[in-house]
């Protein structure tokens, strides 16, 4: 039996030269001729079998007594195959995942070089850049993961009164501090405390102004007394606010941890530091040098503007952006540094004999800086038409480098001003009027088939080395 083939040995097969398929539960009689027209695919590879073994190998089942041929694949993706070879040509539909009809050709032993020219660009187009596509419906099944899990937070939180003496009054407190917008005495505290912050800068501000400044008895201009007034207030003003947001916070230990407390209380440290280095000043003559750090703490006024991102939605989701987009812009300083020094030490070449401000490298780092990111101050120019050139590929460059991870950033950003305004919405649509009554209206069995479909893509990807593998992923979603 020697060098014969399957076709020769099957009375099933010879039968008007077809063999029977069996693709789950989707049954068909192809000829042999059809098939052998591709002899690379694994239905023409079939036809060569010279044993059983031969045949399981490519197929997942053989019934002996029906000579049929048994296939556990997807049966609606199977025309597709059929019609290929009939034509000789694959079509893709538009409704198809590209990912899964990939993995299917991939199986049939199909190449995509024979899909017709008509879905060709379609196809790939899908195939190559899905991930713009799939950012929306990511960023919502992220935002409303990460949202069940800041809500259940909160009522975690608001749960720890019950039981507390006067509990239910000091939730109200703990709400209207800590929440904008929840209640109108949350809103009135939070447009307050905007007034404040404004205050405060403004005052800072003006107080540079030599029309302001009122001279000492040694001629050291000083602060006007009116604006100390409203210096002393924001700071008895702050002083409060922080102290009756820790008096009614339900978890002093997790108190210090949010990083917007953290910024009130560094709006206040400076005022008190300073105040005490005056004393010190004051009564040890010899320590007068302590004034200067007195100076440099006054300047960290200017940090109180962090205060805003407590009642800014935008500044609140700005700094979540930057706290995960550390790759991103720690890309960006890369491609800004090896920019700059390449540029630096040609603009060094060509300038160092006729431009006094670029003889040194260092000064060719501060030039080639201002020009990559297009603030061109004009302190530093190159005077050689080959410096001149070399300004405008540094500029150009600076341009491409800037742009690239942008829009990475900025997706980020929306994500999580997205998730930001969900959180509030669930917030404000809470009533603990007569203390807990139920935990919040959550789905979970989305949420916790979320979490799984994570954690599977997030092994997929790990060992995800073919487009194939990644139409798993895809399915799994």
């Amino acid at each position: 039996m020697t060098g014969q083939s399957l076709w020769d040995l099957s009375e099933a097969n010879v039968e008007d030269g077809e063999i029977r398929i069996n693709v789950g539960g989707f049954k068909r009689r192809l000829r042999s001729h059809t098939l052998l027209r591709f002899p690379e695919t694994r239905l023409g590879r079939l036809l060569l079998c010279h044993s059983r073994e031969a045949i399981l190998e490519l197929c997942d089942d053989y019934d002996d007594v029906q000579r049929e041929f048994y296939f556990d694949r997807n049966p609606e993706l199977f025309p597709y195959v059929l019609h290929f070879y009939h034509t000789g040509k694959l079509h893709v539909m538009a409704e198809l995942c590209v990912f899964s009809f990939s993995q299917e050709i991939e199986y049939w032993g199909i190449n995509e070089f024979f899909i017709d020219s008509c879905c060709s660009y379609s196809y790939h187009g899908r195939k190559v850049e899905p991930e713009q596509e799939k950012w929306d419906e990511q960023s919502d099944q992220e935002s409303t993961t990460s949202s069940f899990d800041e809500i259940l937070a909160f009522y975690n939180d608001a749960s720890k009164f019950d039981g507390q003496p006067l509990g239910n009054f000091r939730r109200q407190l703990w709400l209207a501090l800590d929440n904008p917008g929840y209640s109108v005495l949350s809103r009135v505290f939070s447009i307050l405390s905007i007034l404040v912050v404004l205050g405060s800068i403004i005052t800072m501000c003006l107080n540079s102004l030599p029309d302001f400044q009122i001279p000492d008895g040694q001629g050291n201009p000083g602060e006007d007394p009116r604006f100390e007034i409203v210096e002393h207030f924001g700071i008895a003003w702050f002083t409060f606010e922080l102290v009756a947001r820790f008096a009614v916070a339900p978890d002093f230990l997790k108190f210090f941890k949010n990083a917007l407390n953290l910024i009130d209380l560094m709006s206040i440290v400076p005022f008190y530091i300073t105040l005490v280095v005056n004393l010190v000043v004051e009564s040890t003559p010899t320590l007068a040098n302590l004034g200067r750090v007195a100076q440099v703490l006054r300047l960290m006024r200017i940090f109180r503007i962090l205060k805003l991102a407590r009642h800014s939605t935008g500044l609140r989701s700005l700094g979540a952006t930057l706290k995960y987009s550390y790759k991103e812009v720690g890309l960006l300083l890369l491609y800004l540094s090896v920019g700059i020094s390449i540029f630096s030490v040609v603009a060094y070449t060509i300038e160092k004999e006729e431009n006094e401000g670029l003889a040194t490298i260092p000064a060719c780092w501060w030039w080639a800086t201002v020009s990559m990111t297009t603030v061109g101050y004009g302190d530093v120019v190159p005077g050689t038409t080959a410096g001149k050139l070399t300004a405008s590929a540094c500029i150009l460059a600076g341009i491409l480098v800037v742009v690239l991870p942008i829009t990475l950033i900025f997706n980020k950003f929306s994500h999580f001003y997205r998730r930001q305004k969900q959180l509030e919405s669930a917030m404000r649509s809470c009533d603990f009027g007569d203390g807990m009554k139920e935990v919040p209206s959550v789905n979970l069995r989305d949420y916790y088939a979320h979490k799984v479909k994570s954690l599977m893509a997030s092994l997929t990807n790990m060992s995800r080395s073919s487009p194939s593998e990644l139409s798993l992923n895809d399915s799994l979603h």
